[in-house]
């Protein structure tokens, strides 16, 4: 016998070999019908894996993150079966889950994949998956693996079975097709009910510019009809809301292939609502005790060889620039943080210098492949609300407290309320991807958790997502209509300290090392005006928008007073613009409108004579006259009551 202990601290004695869908199933039938997977000692497998020794297990249904990633990953398999049936030379390469579903990168040859390509393969797999398919684990020697795929002339899965170790491969097999994978799976096909794939796209092999592009074929399948139906009507709203759609309708970014790829251009309107934000955060910073610095663009390459950054982004920066002097060699920054070392080495600091905290808009550059570039949220420029803070010790809970309490503010003032804090934390299988001493990792770990616990926030701890310098608390943001993005980061690092040889003179007159927490509110503001967008769906904070305000005159007539109320309320600090244009007056309401534009003032004889403004506000109609003082101050009321 073996002793099974439960996430609620039970613990339950069965045979030696039992599986997860036994386990299940001895506690309901109900249950046993919708367990997806189990983790079983910290690793997440099949249900029908047997477990051989004492554990902890927990179960997880579709609600689950896991169970998710089972579902959709199991449903990659059934595509690539799909598509071995329709295209039987058809090469693969991977098909892993995604945040929303599932893709696979194939080598179809000659055939170029259409819409109706799609509607066959969807059929097919719906035919595969009412077979009530198993999904059948065998594990194989790296001999067996590279045979079985060498002779099936599939140098993809030849070249990923050279990089395993033997003794660590296996295949699934369900129904014809048998793939190179690890797992996890769900039990069967049957539990897949609805299928929809969703676009395709080309992706270099391996994300290498210099291999072949293969065929990306995106789906999401799901274990209700209902569900799928609810998911592409939330797929129609996001398109309506598209960052990049909304940006261009109003002008708020653009695009050059002259200037390059993935670096935008910010537009008057768009780097008005920009400065905004960037002001609303140094004015937080500034009541915080943040001290603002400007670093330049590029640095020697050494500053990012002590840093660490070059070997961990060397590949990913731009080419260096080599100057005149021989031997001289600069990059492109990729990250700010090795220039505010340097800032604070610039003189000797006592423990009572610190914390010191040193802010910085900061652009960096990434050589992102063209291949990934999407809109602002995927860019080889990007500014960076960067903040890093020296500290000792015994501040740094405090310090680290503090931060967390500026990032839930911005969430407040801009309406991110659901979200979710994630500690990211190091892979303790895979040390080397990190820098810094097991000391040092488990210090910042703990500083991490015992702050997020003492701010009472809702936490998932993950493995592996820690950045290669510290752990970190990322949160997790759900928009209005319920996706997922990553905003605001706050990393704890001991190394970089280390690295630089970073000191300060205690009180006992003793060198000592501080402290250096990372921090991120915005993430880069290319991003987060992106998710912004996407989130209001251009429906910006009145204090935010670039137009608060435009004054319509009913004809020429009227011009010359609706000037004068533009004037007047742009003196009130009112964001007003004029649209005098030959069309109907109905036609402009509609297309200011149709620009989210907050407040329309219509003005004609009647308000030209009593020196008033009709008031038309976005979504609510006609809210009847003001004089130009007396709208001013419903500006000025609204505005404060949204940032206090």
């Amino acid at each position: 016998m073996i002793k099974i202990t439960f996430p609620d601290g039970g613990v339950r004695e069965f045979e030696k070999g039992v599986t997860g869908a036994e386990i299940a199933k001895s506690i309901s039938a109900r249950l046993a019908g919708e367990v997806l997977a189990i983790k079983v000692n910290g690793q997440v497998c099949d249900l029908m894996r047997p477990i051989e020794e004492d554990a902890e297990i927990k179960l997880f249904k579709w609600d689950d993150t896991e169970g998710k990633q089972a579902f959709w990953h199991s449903s990659s398999h059934l595509m690539a079966e799909a598509l071995q049936s329709l295209f039987p030379k058809v090469k693969f390469g991977i098909g892993p889950s995604i945040e929303n579903g599932f893709y696979y990168d194939v080598d179809l040859g000659d055939h170029t994949l259409t819409e109706a390509d799609l509607s066959a393969i969807e059929a097919k797999m719906t035919e595969f998956a009412r077979q009530k398919q198993q999904f059948l684990r065998r594990e194989v020697s790296k001999a067996e693996a590279l045979d079985t795929y060498t002779k099936k002339d599939d140098q993809y899965k030849v070249e990923l079975i050279n990089d395993l170790q033997d003794g660590t491969i296996s295949f699934y097999t369900n129904g014809e097709f048998t793939d190179l994978c690890r797992g996890p799976h769900i039990p069967n096909t049957e539990i897949v009910k609805a299928i929809k794939l969703t676009s395709i796209a080309g992706a270099y092999w391996r994300g290498n510019e210099k291999n072949k592009m293969l065929t990306r074929i995106y789906g999401i399948t799901f274990p209700q009809k209902k569900l799928l139906d609810e998911y592409l009507v939330m797929m129609e709203e996001a398109k309506k809301r598209d960052h990049r759609k909304v940006g261009k309708e109003l002008e708020l970014f653009t695009f050059s292939q002259r200037v390059g790829q993935g670096l935008p251009l910010w537009l008057p309107k768009g780097a008005a609502l920009r400065e905004r934000l960037e002001n609303f955060l140094r004015n937080l910073q500034r009541k915080s005790g943040y001290d603002q610095v400007i670093t330049p663009h590029i640095g020697q390459k050494e500053l990012y060889v002590t840093s660490g950054h070059y070997a961990k982004y060397g590949a990913d920066s731009f080419k260096p620039i080599f100057t005149p002097q021989e031997g001289e060699e600069f990059l492109l920054k990729p990250m700010n943080c090795p220039h505010h070392c340097e800032i604070y080495r610039s003189k000797p600091r006592s423990y009572r210098d610190l914390p010191l905290r040193l802010a910085e808009f900061g652009t960096v550059y990434r050589y992102e492949q063209s291949g990934e570039l999407h809109g602002l949220t995927r860019v080889r420029g990007f500014t960076q609300d960067d903040a890093h803070i020296f500290c000792r010790p015994d501040q740094l809970k405090e310090e680290f407290c503090k931060v967390i309490d500026i990032v839930l503010y911005i969430f407040r003032i801009l309406h991110f309320n659901d979200y979710t804090a994630q500690i990211s934390l190091r892979d303790p299988d895979n040390k080397e991807k990190y820098i810094g001493s097991d000391e040092n990792w488990e210090k910042a770990e703990s500083a991490i958790i015992e702050a997020a616990a003492e701010k009472g926030l809702k936490t998932i701890a993950v493995k592996g997502e820690a950045a290669f310098y510290g752990p970190k608390l990322d949160f997790m943001v759900r928009d209005a209509i319920g996706r997922k993005w990553q905003l605001g980061t706050i990393q704890v690092d001991y190394n970089l300290p280390e690295r630089f040889e970073l000191e300060y003179i205690g009180a006992d007159d003793k060198r000592h090392r501080p402290v250096m927490i990372h921090r991120a509110p915005f993430g880069s503001m290319e991003r987060f005006v992106a998710v912004l967008i996407e989130h209001t769906g251009g429906k910006f904070p009145l204090w935010l928008i670039p137009e608060q305000a435009v004054v319509l005159p009913v004809s020429e007539k009227f011009e010359e007073y609706a000037n004068k109320v533009v004037a007047e309320l742009n003196e009130a600090d009112v964001r007003t613009e004029i649209d005098a244009r030959n069309e109907t007056i109905g036609k402009r309401i509609r297309e200011n409108e149709l620009k989210r534009i907050p407040y329309l003032l219509i003005v004609g004889e009647k308000e030209e004579q009593s020196g008033t403004v009709a008031v038309r506000r976005q979504g609510e109609g006609d809210q009847g006259c003001l004089t130009i003082a007396e709208f001013a101050e419903t500006i000025k009321r609204e505005v404060n009551k949204e940032i206090v």
